[in-house]
């Protein structure tokens, strides 16, 4: 084994370890910005809370995705902050957001989400299985690497951008939210 390998495979580990030991903190109530997230709530009935996340709430209803997420799940969603989407280009919000883009905007939403509830343990065991490196299927059908450094999941989408989980673990009735920094792309 190289000694590259050997180091992200150690990396994996103690980032799993790093997870598991959060994840067996009870399901401690978690502010987003500004609001308590409910575990007894759904992902929108939470996300509509957020002052972080209100391009995010703004697209999902755009694209005709709230009754999806309001159902039973369970949906692992990486949620991009306002700044997220604010760091695209120019006018991308605005030009996502028409009615005649629904289609690609639906696309980049459901890029997000992932079946089933993938918490950070969860999340750091397949990393450390993977020696390293997950491959998580998206619900549009694309997928995310997912890797580990310093304890913090990362996720590379297939244009090659990198987002990192800056607040793990909100867990909901249907599934479980990671806040990510950058809005995930598919090719």
């Amino acid at each position: 084994m190289s000694s590259i390998n050997a180091t992200r495979l150690l990396t994996a580990i103690a980032a799993s370890l790093t997870f598991a030991c959060a994840a067996s903190v009870s399901h401690a109530q978690v502010m987003v910005g500004g609001a308590p997230m409910l575990a007894s709530k759904d992902i929108i009935d939470n996300a509509v809370n957020s002052k972080d996340h209100t391009t995010l709430v703004a697209a999902v209803k755009a694209a005709g995705l709230v009754d999806t997420l309001k159902g039973p799940g369970p949906f692992t969603v990486f949620a991009p902050t306002n700044a997220a989407f604010s760091a695209l280009p120019a006018g991308t919000v605005d030009t996502l957001l028409k009615t005649e883009n629904k289609p690609m905007l639906t696309t980049i939403l459901t890029y997000h989400v992932v079946p089933g509830k993938w918490d950070a343990a969860a999340l750091g065991n397949m990393i450390m299985d993977g020696k390293g490196e997950a491959t998580l299927k998206t619900v549009a059908g694309g997928t995310l690497k997912a890797t580990a450094s310093g304890g913090k999941i990362m996720l590379i989408d297939e244009k090659g951008g990198m987002a990192n989980v800056t607040i793990a673990d909100v867990y909901q009735s249907n599934g479980v939210i990671h806040v990510v920094d950058k809005v995930l792309m598919p090719k």
